[in-house]
């Protein structure tokens, strides 16, 4: 694209990190070079997103469409774009050793790697990308957000890895927010200590009394920013997530077995 681009990548050693910094310096150092400039090429760190298996053919989607929602080319026509992988799928001749096509053949219908099954991939993003309903349903509208992509169990079992030293500080370096996977397992762990279930969050009140204490807590204790809170708690607009939180704390009169319950647990997060 004119000004980022996307990688659908698989670490099996876990050394994404290593990896991207190469990649980074290197393209800006040949970009530099090319345009005899000076500087950096990068506005700051890339963002990384953990993806499930079941996850990753709706990204290959989304990045191969990405040039037909800029309308730089027509889905028809996907194929003459060079500066996508889709170029490469299409004209087998051009991959590269490390570049594998299955997973989103795959996931748009079993299509296989032949000649026939490359055009029905080809209708098939056509047709997606005139599908809103379709591209709403397997997450376009949130696809460069949050930091993981996948099943419940999957992120759950994300979040148990955080509990493992090693593993957490893997986890954490290559996750899209740095800090977002320890914010959930903290709203993971203050629904536990409070006997509250997950579907909670969306079908109670904004204010209810243990939301607003949970709320508190994220923002005291984990910095946690308001706009994330206000989603991830079903709490509305940012400045009703800041009115309620603020009138918690300093409304002393009230009591709440629900603040007492998440601030004596100590091991919390």
């Amino acid at each position: 694209m004119g000004n980022h681009y996307h990688l659908c990548v698989e670490t099996p050693r876990g050394n994404l990190v290593e990896g991207m910094k190469w990649l980074q310096s290197t393209l800006a150092n040949r970009f530099n070079r090319f345009r005899k400039a000076n500087g950096h090429v990068f506005q700051g760190r890339y963002k990384a997103i953990l993806l499930d298996g079941d996850a990753v053919g709706s990204v290959c989607h989304y990045i191969h469409l990405n040039p037909v929602r800029a309308k730089l080319v027509d889905c028809a026509d996907l194929q003459v774009y060079e500066s996508s992988s889709f170029n490469r799928l299409w004209y087998s001749s051009k991959r590269r050793p490390y570049e594998s096509f299955e997973v989103g053949l795959y996931s748009a219908g079993g299509l296989k790697d032949t000649r026939a099954g490359r055009r029905l991939y080809r209708d098939y993003l056509s047709w997606l990308s005139q599908e809103d309903s379709e591209k709403k349903r397997i997450g376009f509208e949130t696809m460069c957000s949050g930091w993981a992509k996948g099943t419940d169990d999957f992120r759950k079992s994300v979040l148990e890895d955080l509990k493992d030293d090693q593993l957490s500080r893997v986890v954490e370096a290559e996750a899209s927010e740095m800090r977002e996977p320890r914010w959930e397992r903290a709203v993971v762990d203050m629904l536990s200590r409070l006997g509250r279930k997950e579907a909670e969050l969306a079908s109670s009140p904004k204010g209810v009394i243990w939301k607003v204490a949970v709320a508190r807590l994220l923002r005291e204790r984990y910095l946690v920013p308001n706009r994330w809170i206000a989603e991830r708690l079903s709490m509305g607009r940012v400045s009703t997530v800041q009115s309620l939180v603020s009138r918690h704390r300093t409304n002393k009169d009230q009591s709440d077995e629900s603040w007492e319950k998440l601030q004596n647990h100590e091991t919390l997060g």
